[in-house]
């Protein structure tokens, strides 16, 4: 447990961060799992337009230290290349 003022406050500093990242990263990844949902049922155009909202979120996730704009990167490509598959 925190023994000094300074490592007190440091302490609920790092409680909300923790907080705000996870709201972040389960936003991105209900996100996600809508595009996902859209894949397996086949309907382009609703993956189309979910995948932009997730494009979206994840952007957003990537400017704050939730999670690395290298991964979220990956995750658009990926879900990208899903639903471009849809049309072939």
């Amino acid at each position: 447990m925190a023994n000094h003022k300074s490592s007190t406050k440091r302490a609920k500093q790092d409680k909300v961060k923790r907080m705000t990242n996870k709201v972040k990263k389960a936003s991105a990844r209900t996100a996600v799992k809508a595009v996902r949902d859209a894949i397996v049922k086949g309907d382009k155009t609703a993956a189309l337009s979910v995948l932009k909202t997730a494009q979206s979120k994840l952007m957003k996730v990537a400017k704050s230290p939730a999670m690395h704009k290298k991964t979220v990167a990956r995750k658009i490509s990926r879900l990208t290349k899903q639903v471009a598959a849809l049309t072939k």
